[in-house]
Parts: C-alpha cells; sequence; structure tokens
C-alpha cells in the first residue's frame, strides 16, 4: 500500500512540474495521427480505386499494359511499407535521403518528416481495406450503373465507394487508434510527441515509472475518446431508424405498396371496411345458396 501512495504522490509531483509539457506531447500526438490518418486515408483510396479498374482480353494492349504496371508498383508499396517496422521506415526517409542525395535532399521541417512518414505507412494499410471494401460491395451493382450508360468513375464515386467507405469505417478508426500509439516511434527523428516528452522527462528526474504511468494514462485516454467518436459517427452514418418517412410519402401509399396495420389508407382501393362488408355479403349469398340447394 505505501507503494501506490508513494507512486502517487510521485505521480502528482511530476503532472505538477511537467503538466504542460504532457499536454503539449498529447496534442503533437493527436495532430500528427489525425492529419496523418486522413491523408493516408486518400493515398490508400487512390490505391484502392487503381487497383480495383477492371479490364479484359478485349481492353487494348497499353492500358492493359499500363493497369498491369499500377497494380505492381502498388502491391510492391503495400507489401513493403506493411512489412517493415515503422521506426525504420522513418530512420530510411528521414536519414535515407541525405544519405543517397548528398545532403542535398533532407527535410527542414520535423513535422514535414513526421508527416510524410506516418502517412505512407497508413495509406498502405488502407490500400488493401478500400479494396476488400471495394470488392465487398454486389457485383450485381456495378453491371447495373454499365446497363444505364454510367462511366467506371461514376460507378465508383456515386454507387460503389459511399458503400464502401461505411464498410471499412471501423478500419479507418482503427488505424487512427494505431497511429495515436504508434506515432510515439517518431522520436527516432527528434520529433517531440507525447512518448519524446517521457524520454526527456525521465531523463531529468529519473523516475521513470512514474512518468510511464501518466504516459499509460494519457494514450488510454486518447484512444478511448477516440474510439467513443468513432462509434457515434458511425451510428451516424447508419441513419435513422425510423420509417416514418416512408409511411408519409403519399406516392408509396398510393401506389398500394404501403398499408398500416391498423388502419390501412385512404388511397387502397380495397380497404378494410369494404372488405368487412364484401365478407358479408358472401356469408349471405352462401347461406342463400345453401338454402335453395335444400329446396
Amino acid at each position: 500500500m505505501d507503494r501506490f501512495i508513494k507512486l502517487g504522490s510521485d505521480i502528482s509531483l511530476l503532472w505538477e512540474n511537467y503538466g504542460s509539457a504532457y499536454l503539449g506531447g498529447m496534442w503533437s500526438t493527436l495532430l500528427l495521427a489525425l492529419v496523418a490518418t486522413v491523408i493516408g486515408c486518400m493515398i490508400g483510396l487512390l490505391c484502392g480505386i487503381l487497383n480495383t479498374i477492371p479490364y479484359n482480353e478485349y481492353t487494348p494492349r497499353p492500358k492493359r499494359f499500363l493497369l498491369k504496371l499500377i497494380r505492381i508498383i502498388i502491391r510492391v508499396y503495400v507489401e513493403v511499407f506493411r512489412g517493415t517496422p515503422m521506426v525504420l521506415q522513418a530512420v530510411f526517409i528521414y536519414y535515407g535521403l541525405p544519405y543517397f542525395s548528398g545532403n542535398t535532399m533532407q527535410f527542414d521541417n520535423l513535422w514535414t518528416a513526421a508527416i510524410l512518414i506516418v502517412s505512407i505507412n497508413t495509406g498502405a494499410y488502407m490500400a488493401e481495406s478500400v479494396r476488400g471494401g471495394i470488392i465487398s460491395i454486389d457485383p450485381g451493382q456495378t453491371e447495373g450503373a454499365k446497363a444505364i450508360g454510367m462511366t467506371h468513375f461514376q460507378t465508383m464515386t456515386s454507387v460503389i465507394l459511399p458503400q464502401a467507405l461505411r464498410n471499412i469505417m471501423p478500419q479507418i478508426g482503427n488505424n487512427f487508434i494505431i497511429n495515436v500509439k504508434d506515432t510515439s516511434v517518431m522520436f527516432i527523428i527528434g520529433f517531440t510527441e507525447f512518448f519524446a516528452f517521457h524520454r526527456y522527462i525521465t531523463g531529468v528526474n529519473n523516475m521513470y515509472f512514474p512518468s510511464a504511468a501518466i504516459e499509460m494514462a494519457g494514450y488510454l485516454c486518447m484512444t478511448l475518446i477516440a474510439s467513443f467518436i468513432l462509434r457515434f459517427i458511425e451510428k451516424r452514418m447508419d441513419g435513422d431508424d425510423s420509417y416514418e418517412l416512408v409511411q408519409g410519402d403519399q406516392l408509396v401509399m398510393s401506389a398500394g405498396t404501403y398499408t398500416h396495420p391498423d388502419r390501412g389508407t385512404p388511397f387502397d382501393e380495397y380497404s378494410k371496411r369494404e372488405g368487412r362488408l364484401e365478407k358479408v355479403k358472401e356469408g349471405k349469398r352462401h347461406k342463400a345458396d345453401m338454402g335453395g340447394d335444400r329446396l
């Protein structure tokens, strides 16, 4: 119990002295993760669309060659950036460009380098997520769009992508949460995000575990809030569960495709009251017929 009291005291002391630094690191982490996720989704969206452009033996040879080349390039990009750690990607991009260019190509801004590294990494994952979302849509919708004369671009933007984006929304949120945590490797290029402040603070006062406890709580808060916001967005994308608009649509009701379970509809040609009267008439005719048979 004494150790927990000591831990609480050390955490309070660290927060009192470095609270603004921790909050600044959290803000940098959230901003970097958000911007990189948005850019990465754009990269993945572009790669997913290019990777699903159809072609067959009747496609002109130059176009077919170009599409195959694009798919090969995208495949190599995805496999390389999905198959290597982000920390090594940061080293190769930030330190490798000056090394191979003789210092003629180098980053003057750490924000630019960090956003580029995380965005490219996110785009590799999102490329496969977008491809999976596109091919998950019923092919009949693509065939129907082509049947009414829509081009591939129109089909993708108006029919397929709106549905695919809803399907991959959980994966987009998952990538954002992963980026919130994985931006911690950006300390390798000197970018001062949440984890970099932890390294600096522990180097000054050597209170490693209390500072790590603050880091753990901070990352957990950021990811929980992000999860809550993303679930709210998913529910908004699902739309309203109420069907009152359908019930009030006069065109639907007059077309005879909707009937209220209790009241029917004034547009029905065969209402419930008329049905009851018709049944009474049928009963009388049946009795009259039965009487005639006895005679």
